[in-house]
């Protein structure tokens, strides 16, 4: 894959009006739409496992998720066909549309490469659903999430999220690119800690599952705050994912238990009373992380601190408040089950160290990582800067 020679967004010998970012919408929103539709039949097939029992492959939250997926993975080909048309015709290609474009199989393709990335994800994800299908009928049932083919299949997804992501980074400069970052970077957050379940069999002196989730949260908050470099940020980031946190809370049960019924299907007998499991596992005060993460970056910025150091600084910082509010997460909904003494959850003080210390390395990594990933993402389209100005 070769780079294609771009030209300014704007000015004379820039792409025709047909070109501009606003003719693209459609295919950014829809890719964020599959993204969306994905993330949803996933937290529906984690409560159908749970309240209800073993599946087979032809299940509706199996068809929500993969619908997802597809729609995604289309969407990306035909913004993937229609700037190679487009660069046949000699329109100069604009990176705001989706990246920077990126010759593909010898030039036949002209790909912006969040399109590019997304695609690419859906496909993966259409090869290992076949892999999936062909375990079933290995195996029939399934009833576990770290299975070769669901962990392949989850990577795959979050592929397509991070190509969303990419797709609006570069129409940063406009306020529904903006607007998709803040939305797309949320629901990544939330699909990406699943792939730690890979992990959970593994015999290992910390829980992959936090590690993953302060690592996660921290990195992508962060980086997409150094990416739009405006305030509040990190703090709408939050707020979108405490709104899907709240409807995935709510809609989960309530569909697994409606498609039970409707399929003649009987619960559980040993069900408890139990918070839904992929929405338990998103940060519920991810807010207060992001209070903390704003925070330090105005005043690192304001006082002229080390841009090499920063970054890891607030990651740190960061980490240490997802990871200990993870800890008080579990409790209460541990205690909201009637576990432990007294309807209490307890917690020793190894517990809480172990947790700081999760939450120190992984935060100080996320940091570290997120300022480069921002950098790569402004690089994709550096003339969205001169725009936004």
């Amino acid at each position: 894959m070769n780079p294609v020679p771009v030209s300014a967004p704007t000015g004379r010998g820039g792409p025709s009006p047909s070109d501009r970012p606003a003719t693209g919408v459609v295919g950014a929103y829809t890719v964020l739409a599959g993204t969306l539709m994905s993330t949803v039949g996933l937290s529906w097939d984690v409560q159908w496992h749970i309240e209800v029992g073993p599946d087979t492959f032809f299940t509706l939250p199996h068809l929500i998720l993969y619908s997802g997926s597809a729609i995604a993975g289309i969407a990306s080909l035909v913004m993937v066909l229609r700037a190679t048309f487009a660069q046949r015709a000699g329109r100069p290609a604009d990176p705001a549309a989706g990246g920077s474009p990126v010759r593909v199989l010898g030039g036949t393709f002209t790909a912006p490469l969040g399109y590019l990335v997304a695609g690419t994800g859906g496909a993966l994800f259409l090869l290992y659903g076949l892999l999936d299908l062909w375990w079933h009928s290995l195996y029939g049932f399934d009833a576990v999430l770290d299975s070769p083919p669901h962990v392949a299949l989850f990577i795959s997804i979050s592929l397509t999220m991070v190509g969303s992501v990419i797709v609006f980074a570069a129409a940063r400069a406009q306020r529904r690119g903006r607007i998709g970052l803040i939305v797309s970077i949320p629901v990544l957050m939330t699909f990406t800690p699943i792939t730690t379940y890979a992990f959970q069999r593994v015999p290992l002196p910390l829980d992959p599952k936090l590690a993953g989730t302060v690592f996660f949260a921290v990195c992508f908050v962060l980086m997409g705050a150094i990416t739009l470099r405006h305030r509040q940020v990190a703090l709408s980031i939050a707020v979108v994912l405490g709104a899907m946190q709240l409807f995935l809370w709510w809609f989960s049960p309530w569909a697994s238990r409606a498609y039970a019924d409707y399929v003649g299907l009987p619960l559980r007998d040993n069900l408890m009373d139990m918070a839904p499991q992929l929405p338990a596992g998103i940060p519920m005060f991810m807010l207060a992380a992001a209070l903390v993460i704003e925070g330090l970056l105005w005043l690192g910025r304001g006082r002229g601190w080390s841009a090499r150091w920063l970054p890891q600084l607030v990651g740190a910082a960061g980490g240490v408040v997802v990871s200990l509010s993870m800890l008080v997460q579990t409790s209460m909904l541990r205690a909201g089950a009637g576990r432990g003494p007294m309807g209490q959850a307890t917690t020793s003080a190894t517990t809480v160290l172990i947790d700081v210390l999760v939450g120190l390395a992984f935060g100080a990594l996320a940091g570290y990582l997120a300022a480069r990933f921002a950098v790569l993402l402004r690089l994709n389209t550096p003339a969205a800067d001169q725009e936004g100005r």
